[in-house]
């Protein structure tokens, strides 16, 4: 089984071929980033125009790259959701066209899910990739962090899981964003604001992590229906919630900036830049992703000790994240087989990946002449 996998969600344009779920034949990307780095951010219509004029060219890289035709092809899978709109459009119409022209299967993908199924991908020919020796494990803890999603999921199987929290406000990668323009970092924030902060005391002052205490609906009832009474099951987890909030420690960062500066709240921000000096640059930067690495993994620990799984799965553009792993290292008691950063950002052979398992899960298609996008899609 042999699927091509398109993604457009954001700022890259992207393909990838994967065979099996488990394969990987090709993964061209092409990235506007460069366009958006003068704006501290994406432009949705800058990356819309982006997609348009290279979808074709991406597909077409990507068959070359795995030396097949159309006939080699056994389906599409495109994602349709969540992302931005006029972006998904473009790779949704582009799926659709092709479908219909090529005479193939086509399969909805949701992104954030695809993210996951990135981890699955074992093998490959092509050259400077580090994969994992193995798939993971049912059942499987997934914390999925990114510039947009930050989530906490339990997968009991393919096509079977329970979206244990999510974030109430901000993405993690996106509060990385926000304070790298508050420093005056380039974006995007994740690997500028990592760099400062090796040259900072990530103790140097304290910053707020929050406290989420409403449980979801959905996790209550997971909780009420497990047949396992044991001590995992009992009061210890049942007033814990794994949903997350960045958007009081963004304004923290903010406060203690200005603060730092002999300034109160009513200094503009877009003065900071020059106000700081680099030391407290770096000082910042460095607590500021401690804190906020940490408000993720004591999700996770939390909930590896109730569900006890078989594995962890970390998957989005932030699981490429030094603070990230060594944490996880030091406080997770099992090991973590990390893909390659290039499948943790956002790529098209994660969404072939899942496409494959789709298929060989008999999963529904969806139907070239009507599938829409969904741009706030959810797991």
């Amino acid at each position: 089984m042999i699927i091509l996998g398109i993604e457009s969600s954001c700022d890259e344009t992207a393909c990838g071929i994967v065979q099996d779920g488990t394969e990987l034949l090709a993964n061209a990307v092409f990235s506007s980033m460069d366009l958006h780095v003068q704006y501290g951010g994406v432009v949705p219509e800058v990356a819309a125009r982006s997609h348009i004029e290279s979808i074709t060219p991406v597909i077409n890289q990507a068959l070359e790259e795995a030396e097949l035709t159309w006939d080699d092809i056994d389906g599409i899978a495109v994602t349709y959701g969540a992302g931005l709109g006029g972006s998904l459009l473009v790779g949704v119409m582009a799926a659709r066209t092709l479908a219909i022209i090529k005479n193939k299967p086509l399969y909805a993908i949701n992104h954030v899910e695809a993210h996951v199924y990135a981890n699955f991908i074992t093998a490959t020919s092509l050259p400077d990739y580090i994969l994992p020796s193995a798939a993971p494990v049912f059942p499987c803890l997934a914390l999925i962090v990114s510039g947009g999603h930050s989530q906490l999921a339990l997968f009991r199987d393919h096509f079977d899981y329970t979206l244990l929290g999510q974030t109430q406000d901000d993405a993690v990668g996106e509060a990385f964003d926000k304070v790298a323009k508050i420093l005056g970092l380039p974006y995007p924030g994740g690997p500028s604001v990592g760099a400062a902060a090796l040259r900072g005391n990530p103790y140097a002052f304290q910053l707020p992590k929050a406290r989420m205490t409403a449980v979801n609906p959905v996790l209550q009832d997971l909780r009420a229906q497990r047949s396992d009474r044991s001590a995992k099951n009992s009061e210890e987890f049942s007033e814990i919630s794994y949903d997350f909030s960045f958007s009081g420690l963004k304004t923290a960062v903010l406060r203690h900036a200005q603060a730092m500066v002999g300034k109160d709240f009513t200094f503009p921000s877009k003065m900071l830049p020059e106000a700081l000096n680099d030391a407290q640059k770096a000082d910042i930067a460095a607590v500021f992703q401690r804190i906020a690495i940490e408000t993720v993994v004591d999700k996770a620990i939390q909930a590896y000790k109730e569900f006890s799984p078989a594995s962890v799965v970390i998957a989005g553009g932030v699981a490429a994240s030094p603070e990230l792993r060594r944490q996880l290292k030091d406080r997770l008691p099992i090991e973590i087989a990390y893909t390659d950063p290039k499948l943790c950002t956002d790529n098209g052979a994660m969404v072939a990946a899942l496409g494959c398992f789709k298929a060989a899960h008999n999963q529904p298609t969806a139907d070239p002449l009507s599938l829409d996008i969904q741009p706030n899609l959810s797991m």
